[in-house]
């Protein structure tokens, strides 16, 4: 990288701020993606949103392409840098600067640990509550950036929900704040809803203003056990055709209920094609009648068993030991890539077919669980990159998994993003005139391709 700007950048940050080394600088070349890694030309840690502006002006002054990367966690290569670029960690970013209760909002800076928005609300009663499986290491911003969704996106919905405002540093080095706190704001172009899921692409975001709801007063759990996978999917089309939506609506096939109950050891049956984890809450009488209805509804389509978890702390256990899946199936082979696709909910037990079908053909190890309740799953390959024919086999499935998965009416990707893993399918979901139009944007805001080029789409080469 340019001596000159590397001295702009120390002056500017701190010497303790810039890495160059490439041993330290290991770490920062790939994400939470698997087989994908590219050496950056350098790393640096602003510790507010002028250092970050000041970062970005420099590197446009030398000519210098731009990544921003919070803790690493995304599983789509959206923070995975570019040969020589700068990688700008935004981890130092890390104070909750406003708990408002009178509003219902909360003011962080980007490097917040999501799960810390959740506690510091919960001290006012409140309640944050998208929840990524990676809550506990993810940072805020990188879930704006990503837009990510969670367990509880069925009844509560995504990050972008709960963005009411965005403090963004521009392709130029400019800053500016994009919302308010009014619940009501119809004032120009929404703007802060380019950069939630721009991964990146558009600009830095440094700030969030997010809303806040009542934290529900009471939760139950419930665990339903299945002999085949249509049966737990027929369970959760007649709990939204009851009228009743839960927070939390998860499966796990039965490789991942072995996996994980052989990783986490909470006692649960490993001998059935299909767990349904399913939890209510709110008001104490609704909860209870929730429960019981859905439990009726389980048995009434084929459940096996049908377990009331005794108590928050075993409530807590069964929803830990879904978040563990990724971990749980990530101890089986070298490799494990953790897909996302999304169709209705009427579809899910058709994909969930064809996953298993697929895996099969290929001779390919696949375990699946996901977001029954929004029709979100996650086909999780469990291989070896060294393996040049094994990852071949697992290219060709995921591609028949896209289309599938495309012909069902669904999405290539519910939360994840596409960065650089999912970005030659988007052209198959999107026709021409919608990627003109993102085409477009990218151009008006980042004419110069500075901010995170390649990820999403990439621009014609001109002839």
């Amino acid at each position: 990288m340019n001596p000159a700007l590397l001295q702009a950048l120390r002056a500017a940050l701190g010497a303790g701020h810039v890495l160059t080394q490439p041993e330290d600088l290991i770490p920062y070349r790939f994400d939470g993606t698997a087989a994908l890694q590219q050496m950056p030309g350098a790393v640096v840690f602003p510790g507010d949103t002028e250092e970050v502006a000041a970062c970005v002006r420099l590197a446009r002054a030398h000519g210098v392409v731009v990544v921003p990367r919070g803790s690493g966690t995304g599983l789509s290569g959206g923070s995975l840098p570019l040969a020589g670029c700068l990688v700008v960690v935004l981890v130092r970013l890390d104070r909750i600067l406003e708990t408002d209760p009178k509003n219902l909002t909360l003011h962080a800076q980007c490097g917040v640990i999501t799960k810390a928005i959740d506690d510091a609300a919960a001290v006012h009663g409140l309640f944050y509550p998208p929840d990524p499986g990676s809550m506990k290491i993810s940072t805020i911003g990188g879930n704006v950036a990503e837009n990510s969704g969670g367990l509880r996106g069925l009844k509560y919905g995504v990050t972008r929900d709960y963005v009411m405002g965005l403090r963004v540093v521009l392709p130029d080095g400019a800053v500016t704040f994009l919302g308010n706190k009014c619940v009501k704001d119809v004032a120009g172009y929404s703007m802060k809803d380019l950069f939630i899921g721009s991964e990146g692409t558009l600009g830095i975001v440094t700030e969030v203003l997010l809303k806040l709801v009542p934290r529900p007063a009471a939760r139950r759990t419930l665990v339903a056990l299945y002999d085949s996978m249509e049966q737990a999917a027929a369970t959760v089309s007649a709990i939204i055709a009851a009228h009743i939506i839960p927070c939390t609506l998860e499966f796990l096939d039965q490789m991942t209920l072995r996996c994980v109950e052989d990783y986490a050891r909470i006692g649960l049956p490993t001998d059935v094609a299909a767990l349904l984890l399913m939890e209510t809450d709110g008001h104490p009488a609704a909860v209870a009648a929730e429960a019981e209805r859905m439990r009726e509804i389980a048995l009434a389509h084929g459940a096996r068993e049908v377990r009331l978890a005794a108590d928050a702390a075993e409530a807590e256990r069964l929803a830990t030991a879904r978040r563990s899946a990724f971990s749980a199936l990530a101890r089986v082979r070298p490799t494990t890539i953790l897909e996302d696709v999304t169709v209705p909910r009427s579809e899910l037990s058709k994909l969930v077919a064809f996953v298993a079908e697929t895996a099969r053909r290929h001779s390919l190890l696949v375990g699946t669980f996901g977001h029954m309740g929004d029709g979100n799953l996650h086909p999780t390959f469990l291989t070896d990159e060294r393996d040049a024919g094994e990852m071949h086999r697992v290219e060709l499935a995921l591609s028949e998994i896209v289309d599938e998965t495309l012909r069902l009416g669904g999405t290539i990707t519910g939360e994840h993003g596409v960065g650089l893993a999912k970005k030659a399918f988007l052209p198959r979901q999107f026709d021409e005139g919608s990627l003109a139009l993102l085409r477009a944007i990218k151009q008006a805001l980042d004419p110069e391709h500075r901010f995170n080029p390649g990820k999403i789409f990439d621009f014609p080469t001109p002839p």
